[in-house]
């Protein structure tokens, strides 16, 4: 470890960076194509029904992100002051916690998926199709936020590679799998619409068994041997510094996803063509946005280790470390997207007056992934020293404050194009207050570890 964090911070960046970006960008492409093989084998009506428990599915994902993000700063804090113990405490506590949340979702999914479902106004003819998929989805659901949150926890200890080949794995064998259910290929019993459930949860219990063979070979500090196992009980002490910091960050996720829905109600009352944009434009942005993410996470991740190996002097160099390769890596993707935005449009969108309209839209707000970028980062020092309540409130201030009203305004106004204007406004008025937050008040209190 010593040799590692004597390296530039330029190099330890891209060493976490290039795994992360892999990993989102594997994420995002599964999830799309298992979208493409039930809609084109099962049908349109296949794929509504699917769709209809991505809400339910995202907010117990999120929650599980927001621990995720609490425990890896302490374990960033405890691998730099080189705890092992401590780190397998904090491991352990977490994934236990994420087993229950799992255990609790199987439990009222497979009770109460008819009602949740109707309370979200899932469409009467794809209703029980829905039904039968929720419960199953629901019953994969611990061993699925187990993955992710074991995965999540490995980058506090600075291994951004093993969920990355984990994830490689789980992705291969759902690909693979999914088409085999739903058609009964090799002699397996088609299963139809559960065909992605199913095939998700092979995908992720190899990848776990694939983890802990991994992990036990390189004697990892994360190994699923005996002093971890002994530490999977709920410590109160770290549960409730798990939840500080994590639970404020599960809910800025799920006030964001709820703000896409009002901004997605706004762009449909435009038709089908600005739906159709809106979708593309997304995409789109979704792969310029992941990189300046996970140099946020990065930031955070090297600042929680360099507190708690005593160095909280190296928490501005991370900053600025982190300020200029967003400028570097986002900057060059933003660049890219507009240099061939007729061309990536083109793969989402044929019709040519749509595709003219997505093109121009993407033009207005692009650019501001780039602000969108600083201020995460801003944000993720902060977090490595326990400081979330401010950098959430403000997020969460900016989407309710200014987001929403100014999409509101700018559409009625400017029409379509307002509302796309509305992202650079919420993201530079997040970027002024999380600068003034840091530079007049949160670089003047004293840094100390969390546990």
């Amino acid at each position: 470890m010593s040799k590692f964090s004597q390296r530039p911070l330029w190099q330890i960046y891209l060493f976490f960076l290039a795994p992360m970006v892999l990993s989102n960008f594997l994420q995002s492409l599964s999830g799309t194509l298992n979208g493409i093989f039930i809609g084109q084998m099962l049908g349109t009506q296949a794929l509504a029904s699917v769709s209809g428990m991505f809400p339910i599915v995202f907010f117990f994902i999120a929650l599980v992100i927001g621990l995720g993000a609490g425990a890896s700063v302490l374990i960033g804090q405890a691998w730099g002051a080189r705890e092992p113990e401590t780190v397998k405490a904090i491991a352990g506590t977490t994934l236990t916690l994420g087993a229950l949340i799992g255990l609790t979702a199987a439990v009222l999914g497979s009770v109460f998926a008819r009602q949740a479902l109707q309370g979200l106004g899932t469409p009467a003819d794809v209703l029980d199709d829905a039904v039968g998929y929720a419960q199953v989805m629901m019953l994969i659901m611990p061993p699925l936020l187990v993955f992710v949150l074991f995965t999540q926890l490995l980058r506090g200890v600075s291994d951004t590679l093993s969920p990355l080949l984990a994830l490689i794995v789980s992705t291969v064998v759902g690909l693979l799998l999914t088409p085999a259910l739903i058609k009964g290929w090799l002699g397996l019993a088609p299963m139809g619409i559960k065909s992605a459930a199913l095939a998700g949860l092979a995908g992720n219990l190899l990848a776990m068994a694939y983890l802990a063979l991994r992990l036990r070979r390189r004697n990892h500090v994360m190994a699923p041997d005996r002093a971890l196992f002994k530490a999977m009980r709920l410590d109160r002490q770290i549960l409730g510094k798990v939840l500080r910091i994590g639970l404020p960050t599960g809910v800025q996720m799920v006030v964001i996803s709820l703000s896409e829905l009002v901004i997605l109600a706004l762009v449909n009352g435009h038709g089908s063509q600005a739906t159709a944009a809106y979708g593309a434009v997304t995409q789109i942005v979704n792969y310029v946005q992941f990189p300046a993410l996970s140099i946020a996470i990065t930031a955070s991740i090297l600042g929680a280790q360099a507190i708690g190996a005593g160095r909280p002097e190296r928490l501005t160099p991370i900053l600025r470390t982190g300020l200029l390769i967003n400028t570097g890596l986002t900057g060059a993707l933003v660049l890219i997207g507009y240099l061939l935005s007729h061309w990536l449009l083109g793969l989402f969108i044929t019709d040519p007056a749509a595709r003219v309209q997505a093109e121009h839209l993407l033009h207005i707000m692009l650019w501001s992934i780039l602000v969108f970028g600083f201020q995460a980062i801003v944000g993720g020092i902060m977090r490595a020293t326990g400081t979330v309540l401010v950098p959430v409130g403000i997020s969460i201030l900016c989407i309710v404050a200014v987001e929403l009203p100014a999409a509101y305004l700018l559409n009625a106004h400017f029409g379509l194009e307002g509302v796309w204007m509305a992202f650079p406004v919420t993201y530079i008025a997040m970027l002024i207050l999380q600068a003034a937050y840091y530079r007049g008040v949160w670089r003047y209190r004293q840094i100390e570890r969390l546990i």
